[in-house]
């Protein structure tokens, strides 16, 4: 440890480490983390699909985790120090060559190698827990698992319209105004109207008529050959259907130019995200994967611009992922290590009186005064 912090940071890490089990505080939190990462699963019962299991398993202890943590954390930075005072340990430190800033480093070094240590215990037991039950789901939700929920997933979506659809409304608002002039009061409204008719243009599909997509995979189409994607839909409708779902044909690809993929007749809901693989190297050379929609109800379907569709793709495994969380409540430890150890550090005046009271005491001992 002094090869890492140095002779006096080393000191001031062990006598940290040495209260943490001194108060049994180490093992104590390790034991109720084990307990939370184990016993929470087996308490609250998963509805068996791959996000229910995901929920339990990695939302509820983690957060058992950060809260515990967390509250250890605040015991140490405030506590430690304290009791350092009372028994008069700080004193014997504060009296040698050591910085006040020393003593604070050294002190949030030592809380957070603590933190590493509960940390990796905790998260370690997660990991394996999560690898163990995954494999008593059912083998779609298995799927679902790997595909849609332990993945870190990039998407693409079609180049915005924003910018056609402020040009369209222009040219509309110039031809009404040039055939029936408005007052310049009304204008804005007017314009806001046209705008909202023209966006609908652009998001509706009539009955017996096609909606098409054009989605730049951009520079992750290398990355992307071989590997099927996902297209995450959403519609709305103004009007309701007896079964509460419409049908919907997609076509992927563009005939003589990229593979083509057609679809079954599929049944969907509206107002709600919908999710369907697709085949790999269905995009042309550029990177752009063509998508169209054909819609054969009696009701007009709504596909808003903003997350009407997307395509979905992997882009990173769950490894690197929850080391990556693991690593977001570690930071949210410092900052509350340090917030802690600030406010007992920045006491005023006891621990200045109890250095001039020490050093009093070591002159008469050592002169005799």
């Amino acid at each position: 440890m002094k090869w890492i912090f140095g002779q006096r940071l080393a000191a001031i890490v062990g006598l940290t480490w040495k209260a943490a089990f001194r108060f049994r505080l180490f093992i104590v939190v390790a034991v109720l983390l084990l307990a939370a990462v184990v016993g929470l699963p087996l308490l609250i019962k998963d509805d068996g699909t791959a996000q229910g299991f995901t929920q339990i398993l990695l939302t509820y202890t983690l957060s058992t985790i950060t809260a515990l943590l967390g509250l250890s954390t605040l015991w140490l930075a405030c506590g430690t120090l304290a009791r350092d005072i009372e028994e008069c340990q700080m004193q014997m430190v504060a009296v040698k060559p050591v910085a006040r800033w020393q003593i604070w480093l050294g002190k949030w070094l030592g809380i957070m190698s603590l933190n590493a240590a509960l940390l990796a215990l905790s998260g370690l037991s997660v990991y394996v827990l999560l690898q163990w039950r995954s494999g008593r789901l059912p083998a779609e939700q298995q799927k679902v698992l790997r595909n849609e929920v332990l993945v870190a997933r990039g998407s693409a979506r079609e180049e915005s319209k924003e910018k056609k659809i402020d040009a369209d409304t222009d040219a509309v608002l110039r031809e009404r105004l040039s055939k029936a002039p408005v007052a310049s009061v009304d204008l804005p409204e007017v314009r806001k109207q046209i705008r909202e008719q023209v966006k609908a243009e652009y998001q509706v599909v009539q009955p017996g008529y096609m909606r098409q997509w054009e989605i730049d995979l951009g520079r992750d189409k290398n990355a992307l050959r071989d590997r099927p994607l996902q297209l995450r839909i959403k519609f709305n409708s103004a009007d309701k259907s007896p079964s509460g779902t419409f049908d919907g044909v997609w076509l992927i690809g563009v005939p003589q130019k990229t593979r083509v993929s057609r679809s079954e007749v599929m049944s969907l809901a509206p107002d709600t995200f919908h999710e369907f693989e697709i085949p790999a190297n269905m995009f042309d050379q550029n990177g752009v994967l063509t998508v169209t929609f054909f819609n054969p109800n009696n009701t007009a379907l709504l596909f808003p611009l903003e997350d009407g569709l997307e395509a979905l793709y992997s882009k990173g495994s769950f490894g690197p992922n929850f080391i990556r969380a693991l690593g977001i409540i570690f930071c949210w430890m410092g900052v509350l290590a340090a917030s802690g150890g600030v406010r007992r550090a920045g006491a005023p005046g006891h621990g200045a009186f109890q250095r001039h009271h020490f050093q009093r005491r070591l002159r008469r001992d050592d002169y005799g005064i």
